[in-house]
């Protein structure tokens, strides 16, 4: 079964590859968040069959250029190379590096806004994951390269995304556990049907919550009927037993002889049963009086 993360991925591909200054952009954030990103190589390992039909037309357009070696597609995972010199000579250049700064992030490829979309999505597509909404909320960005994910995390924020940081198993991490900033991010970038699931699931889980909650309170205000009703007969057997409850008004007696008749009827419904009904608060009276010539003979 496809996990959601591979589903977002997918919906990702599915955006064209067109300008060419976002082509980069997407380029770029796949390299800063690939498994290798070199002077001297490139390395892109993914199993996504969709994301691996993206990468060539992506590097065409974004650098004109092919991969050294394209996977067979007899394996899980797929792998995407680059080592030869002039091709990462020109890479390097065209994101306006000097070979020793390959790490940092070059804002000056990001200043349009689509370009900074681009980025995000290549981000996301070479080194995110995102959990199933039905389970939690959770989508992170991880790399190696740990300045490049400060200045992501940077640019995100002026994107008017608030994203926490953490360094994990010798990885740079940016994550978000918001539902509502993992949905922005995802339709910015280009998985507005993923970000339609969220909110399904989250709506979903509100209103299973909400009839949990009224059901866990329909039980207390059982068990708290239960609980006084068996009171309530516990102390008409005394009066019974002491020969108390004889002595007293017609309406006592009526209202004791239903509860005993009655034993998991609420105050309400005894109140309606009474010859005349009476009201709740009336019922509730003669039951208090009950219980204190009750009390009066257990003591």
């Amino acid at each position: 079964m496809q996990s959601f993360a591979y589903k977002v991925k997918s919906e990702l591909c599915r955006q064209p590859v067109s300008r060419q200054c976002c082509a980069r952009a997407e380029a770029y954030g796949v390299l800063q968040f690939c498994n290798t990103f070199t002077a001297a190589e490139v390395r892109i390992i993914t199993e996504n069959p969709e994301f691996a039909a993206r990468l060539p037309r992506l590097f065409q357009r974004a650098f004109s250029l092919k991969f050294d070696s394209l996977p067979d597609g007899t394996r899980d995972k797929l792998i995407f190379r680059i080592t030869q010199r002039h091709k990462l000579a020109r890479i390097v250049d065209l994101l306006g590096y000097d070979p020793s700064l390959v790490l940092h992030v070059n804002f000056g490829l990001l200043e349009d806004d689509c370009c900074r979309t681009a980025f995000v999505r290549g981000a996301f597509l070479a080194g995110g994951s995102v959990t199933d909404p039905e389970k939690r909320y959770h989508l992170e960005l991880a790399t190696s390269h740990t300045q490049a994910s400060r200045e992501v995390s940077a640019l995100l924020t002026e994107m008017g995304f608030l994203p926490h940081s953490v360094r994990r198993s010798g990885s740079s991490v940016i994550y978000f556990k918001q539902s509502e900033h993992i949905e922005d991010l995802l339709t910015t970038i280009g998985a507005p049907a993923a970000a339609m699931d969220i909110m399904t699931a989250k709506v979903d889980k509100e209103i299973r919550n909400g009839a949990n909650r009224a059901m866990n309170c329909d039980m207390a205000n059982v068990n708290k009927t239960v609980d006084a009703a068996l009171e309530q007969i516990a102390g008409i057997r005394r009066l019974e037993s002491s020969g108390r409850l004889a002595q007293m008004p017609e309406k006592l007696r009526q209202a004791a002889r239903l509860r005993l008749d009655n034993p998991e009827m609420s105050l309400q419904q005894l109140a309606e049963r009474s010859d005349p009904p009476v009201s709740k608060s009336c019922m509730n009276h003669r039951m208090r009086k009950l219980m204190e010539e009750a009390n009066d003979v257990h003591e």
